[in-house]
């Protein structure tokens, strides 16, 4: 199988309290045990996705941890899966990824997306307005612009990032980053593994009106995946059952001081509202290495896609560590 295999990483932090906070030290050290494995296994690249005001997600300040897992490897691609552009000014964006690019070479992506990545009012404690998505086309090129060597804005350049040319990817979960990503001639990524309706038709349409461009020649698809690997297939489908479960308790207890019971759990789950959040699982591989292999080549042709970025989902870290091995025997 020649398909492209990469990894997506939250930095997941581990807490048995809804209303407590792990050790994210410990999460920190679990994405660099997680991005050295991929390295060594023969994986492409690792992205880290920009969330805010989530108790179980570290990768907010994603530049600082993509500079922090890329001084502990050597040849892995580090990237942004992605960068909420609407939370930021696109000359700080360049600055800090040409930092990086300074740094650690041509081996740094930069993702970018038009969502938040956080509730309205984390938006508003981001001192931005909800407006600015709409200037998103706007800011992608004027990034661009800044990583290359011709500012849109006389006078003002990024410094580091002038001249680093930073590759760019357009991430969507919707036609809108579909038909930006091909009339830019840009990478196309699909947020598959969490937002799964519109994926056939999104990539279709990215695919159709791609517009050769400096970076690319031709179009190129990225597809997002969940992953449950296991030694057996029983232990990987109990294994799934604990990500669903959790899934739901975190979205839907949120604001709950006290976690849903088994039995409230349960009928949650059956909820329509608890079969929208478990819909969000769709995509997901299941099983030991051969169930898995055979799950993502299917993947990838039903995504058209030429490369899969996979997010390892078991809770446990060993568990995590280990779904990533067998990913990789699968597709040996």
């Amino acid at each position: 199988m020649s398909l492209q295999l990469s990894v997506l990483d939250l930095a997941p932090i581990r807490s048995s309290s809804l209303t407590e906070v792990g050790d994210v030290a410990a999460s920190f050290r679990e994405s660099v045990a997680l991005a050295q494995e991929a390295e060594r296994l023969g994986f492409r690249r690792v992205w880290y996705a920009e969330h805010h005001n989530m108790p179980s997600i570290a990768s907010s300040a994603t530049s600082v941890l993509i500079g922090h897992v890329a001084g502990q490897t050597s040849t892995i691609r580090l990237g942004a899966g992605g960068i909420m552009l609407p939370n930021h000014s696109p000359l700080v964006i360049a600055e800090q990824f040409g930092t990086l690019a300074t740094l650690y070479g041509d081996r740094i992506d930069l993702g970018l997306g038009r969502a938040p990545g956080s509730d309205q009012l984390t938006f508003q404690a981001l001192r931005r307005d909800p407006a600015s998505a709409e200037s998103f086309p706007h800011d992608v090129l004027e990034l661009q612009a800044y990583l290359g060597t011709e500012s849109r804005i006389k006078g003002v350049n990024a410094y580091p990032g002038y001249g680093t040319n930073v590759p760019l990817y357009i991430l969507g979960s919707s036609l809108f980053g579909a038909q930006l990503a091909a009339q830019l001639g840009l990478p196309y990524s699909f947020a598959s593994h969490f937002a799964p309706d519109a994926l056939q038709q999104a990539v279709a349409v990215y695919r159709e009106h791609f517009q050769p461009s400096p970076q690319l020649a031709e179009p190129y698809v990225i597809a997002g995946v969940g992953v449950v690997a296991a030694d057996t297939n029983a232990e990987a489908n109990a294994l799934l059952e604990e990500v669903r479960r959790d899934r739901v308790q975190r979205f839907l207890g949120r604001n709950r001081t006290e976690p849903f019971t088994e039995e409230e759990l349960d009928m949650v789950m059956a909820s329509p509202a608890g079969e929208q959040i478990l819909n969000m699982l769709k995509y997901t591989a299941v099983g030991d290495a051969a169930a898995v292999g055979e799950y993502l080549e299917q993947f990838a042709r039903t995504a058209d896609a030429d490369e899969l970025i996979t997010v390892q989902s078991p809770l446990g870290a060993d568990e995590r560590l280990n779904s990533l091995r067998l990913t990789a025997a699968a597709v040996r």
